[in-house]
């Protein structure tokens, strides 16, 4: 009843294929980055807060190889991009200022790691492919980021790619999702892409860039990711009020970020701030703790406590962030009234996207089943477990 995933191998092939019919040569490099779910820690990243992501085994693949150039050509097969679409661009070789955002607005992420990438830079043809659904909250602007370093990596070969390590990678390509993008993130999306292991969620303190594994093996739970089908897009003017709300916040709390204060010191400075304000800092304080909460669950495999967090996150970032939509809302009420259910919530930026429920494994098709009758909606879904993070493939 859950969409199938489609298999690494399976995208690598089509990648191939496409490449040799388009550009009439073999491809010589291939490499791969996941998208992403957030278990818990919405909205803290950017606050120099505690975020716990995992890795999925919805890739973006990438093949190619060097060319005599000067131009880069890059094709995408997605049908949510404009199904084969190609764009070229000159590499800037000697002056990446030359290097501006554009249209297609896809092409932006692939622009804007080459204008950040640490390294020396080769004209090239390429071909990307995904599984990560566009505008579902699951991160597929940072698996076309990490992919895109993973293949530049590659071309100019292992050793060098070596002398970069993973979090510089990683804060290049959140830069160029602020500059090319426009999309004010923090760190999380590009972090647990490069950096996140099978069978393992991710903890990332996103204030000093520590990464901590969470083993998250439990063969009678399942995580099911239910996507709404409303696209969102985070260029808007929401996300970056949110973040602005929350810069507000911390100044006239008079800390560094959100990550500082306790409730205590936000409650003692409620009569301080509006209302918006105020409820956008209660929900990043109360989210960060909740990460927290959920990793020591995690690590006494009590899922019923994590599953109650889940719930608690929904209903703060509904209510006091106000990043939920309708759809989201109802997924959530369906999927707490299905026995078996431990937690569901949503993920991601918010307006649109998808849920994320932790189920006992026996309940998984009773989930489903009862979305497909009860939602509104045309919902699509994925059963998932944490995942690699960002790797080469035989090609």
């Amino acid at each position: 009843m859950a969409q199938e995933i489609e298999d690494v191998f399976t995208l690598l092939e089509t990648a191939k294929t496409l490449f040799k019919s388009h550009f009439k040569n073999e491809p010589n490099v291939a490499v791969c980055a996941p998208g992403r779910v957030n278990l818990l820690g919405e909205h803290t990243d950017y606050n120099d807060g505690l975020v716990l992501p995992m890795a999925l085994p919805l890739v973006t693949v990438i093949v190619g190889r060097k060319t005599d150039g000067p131009q880069c050509r890059v094709m995408t097969t997605s049908e949510d991009l404009k199904k084969n679409s190609c764009t070229e661009f000159d590499c800037p070789l000697e002056d990446r200022e030359s290097l501006t955002p554009g249209e297609p607005s896809w092409a932006n992420y692939v622009k804007g790691v080459l204008y950040f990438y640490k390294g020396t830079l080769s004209p090239f043809d390429a071909v990307i492919v995904s599984s990560v659904p566009l505008g579902g909250g699951l991160s597929s602007s940072a698996a076309i980021e990490v992919a895109t370093y993973m293949f530049l990596d590659q071309l100019n070969g292992e050793k060098k790619a070596s002398e970069v390590n993973k979090k510089e990678k990683a804060l290049a390509c959140q830069q160029a999702e602020h500059k090319f993008a426009n999309v004010p993130c923090g760190i999380m999306d590009q972090f647990v892409s490069f950096m996140g292991e099978k069978g393992n969620a991710l903890q990332i303190d996103c204030r000093s860039l520590e990464a901590t594994l969470i083993p998250m093996a439990f063969p009678d739970a399942a995580i099911v990711i239910c996507n709404s089908n409303v696209k969102h897009t985070l260029s808007g003017t929401e996300y970056p009020d949110r973040r602005r709300q929350c810069e507000e916040a911390a100044k006239i709390l008079g800390k560094p970020a959100l990550r500082d204060p306790t409730y205590d010191e936000l409650q003692d400075k409620k009569d301080k701030m509006d209302t918006v304000t105020f409820n956008r800092a209660k929900h990043v304080i109360s989210e960060i703790g909740r990460v927290t909460d959920g990793v020591a669950a995690l690590r006494k495999a009590d899922l019923t406590e994590f599953g109650r967090l889940m719930v608690q996150s929904h209903n703060s970032l509904r209510d006091d962030f106000e990043v939920s939509c309708k759809e989201l809302n109802e997924l959530v009420v369906i999927a707490l009234g299905t026995k078996g259910v431990y937690g569901s919530r949503m993920t991601g930026g918010g307006f649109g996207g998808c849920t994320v429920t932790l189920v006992q494994q026996s309940a998984v098709n009773d989930l489903i089943g009862r979305i497909k009758k009860e939602y509104e909606g045309n919902a699509t879904f994925y059963i998932c477990s944490p995942s690699s993070g960002a790797k080469v493939l035989s090609v």
